[in-house]
């Protein structure tokens, strides 16, 4: 990837970075942004142009993300991180508690769906969270709506599960696809773009940026597609934004203590705290609102359940987590009586 010569401010570098600097520090540093995490390999942007960084001793490329501030010094390894803004993170795969950075001092979240059996509210939910969780604007983009007779239905489904969610059908192949993102394309802000493979993500990088990258089928059984991004990487769009894509992502796994969750399902929340008792499950105890709600056809019970689904898991997250700290404190704990024993037996 080439990329053509930007000063710090094209490249976002705002006061709440500059001001987490000492005046000796840019004497001997210089100021990085992010702009490719492999698996070994750290990209970053400064005025000179795209340089690969090395990163400290032991450090691994993970405790980056795309978008982020780093200071490196003349032999271009990173000393440190500035703190981000912004943060997009998620739990790691499988049994791995430890949280996976996704992509950092990012405005916007763009949720890219397809109008096909891609659609789904519950994955929709966690996004939003997610990008609640970050504190950045959500922006569900709904793709393939020339593919469709019932894009009005998809964008309304959307459109319902938060108040003032910003829902936009595109077909990402349009000219007009891009001007009905304008808004949070403009210049100096940084987007982020999320969803399942094969929902045109790269057809709608491709059309931000004017790249020509590649893009993949999708199966006709259950509209799932291929990966065509493998990694995370930062670029420059038209207007003087940025773009920060990422590999396709089907399973999303919040991190712990969510309080994106909250947010997403406040009508739930609000009237949580209407029902007689305290402790209400919200099932068959007498005087919920919830229920209440269900039944005078203001709350759908799918979205209950969906709610109900994300705070169990939320609350085995935390639990999960607590308990993998409690154990690595315990062993630390063990490991330095076991030194200590030992350092005092050589000593009779």
């Amino acid at each position: 990837m080439t990329f053509p010569t930007y000063s710090l401010i094209d490249l976002g570098f705002t006061s709440h970075f500059s001001s987490q600097l000492d005046m000796s520090e840019l004497e001997t540093l210089t100021p990085f942004r992010i702009s490719e995490v492999q698996r070994s390999i750290v990209m970053g942007l400064s005025e000179k142009g795209q340089v690969p960084l090395r990163t400290p001793h032991k450090v691994p490329t993970s405790d980056f993300a795309v978008g982020d501030w780093v200071l490196a010094d003349q032999g271009d390894q990173i000393t440190r991180r500035l703190s981000p803004k912004s943060e997009l993170k998620r739990r790691g795969a499988g049994t791995d508690v430890s949280e996976q950075l996704m992509a950092a001092n990012i405005d916007s979240l763009l949720i890219v769906t397809s109008c096909n059996d891609d659609f789904n509210l519950a994955r929709i939910e966690r996004f939003l969270a997610l990008a609640r969780d970050a504190e950045v604007t959500p922006v569900v983009v709904l793709t393939k709506i020339d593919q469709t007779d019932e894009a009005d239905k998809y964008i309304s489904q959307a459109q319902e599960l938060m108040d003032g969610l910003d829902v936009i059908g595109i077909n990402a192949k349009s000219l007009s696809a891009l001007s009905s993102l304008a808004p949070w394309c403009t210049k100096g802000q940084t987007l982020a773009l999320v969803g399942s493979s094969g929902v045109g993500k790269t057809t709608l990088l491709n059309g931000l940026t004017g790249r020509n990258d590649a893009t993949a089928t999708i199966r006709a059984g259950d509209s799932k597609g291929r990966h065509t991004t493998t990694y995370r990487s930062l670029h420059p769009a038209k207007g003087g934004a940025w773009v920060i894509d990422t590999p396709g992502i089907r399973a999303l796994r919040l991190h712990e203590k969510s309080t994106g969750i909250e947010q997403v399902f406040d009508d739930i929340v609000e009237l949580a705290g209407q029902c007689k008792f305290n402790d209400c499950k919200h099932m068959t105890e007498p005087k919920c609102a919830v229920q209440a709600a269900i039944k005078a056809g203001e709350l759908d019970e799918d979205r209950l359940e969906r709610w109900r689904k994300l705070e169990r898991e939320d609350n085995r997250n935390t639990e999960t987590i607590a308990q993998s700290r409690k154990r690595s404190k315990e062993f630390g704990k063990m490991v330095k009586d076991v030194v200590s024993s030992s350092h005092y037996r050589k000593g009779r």
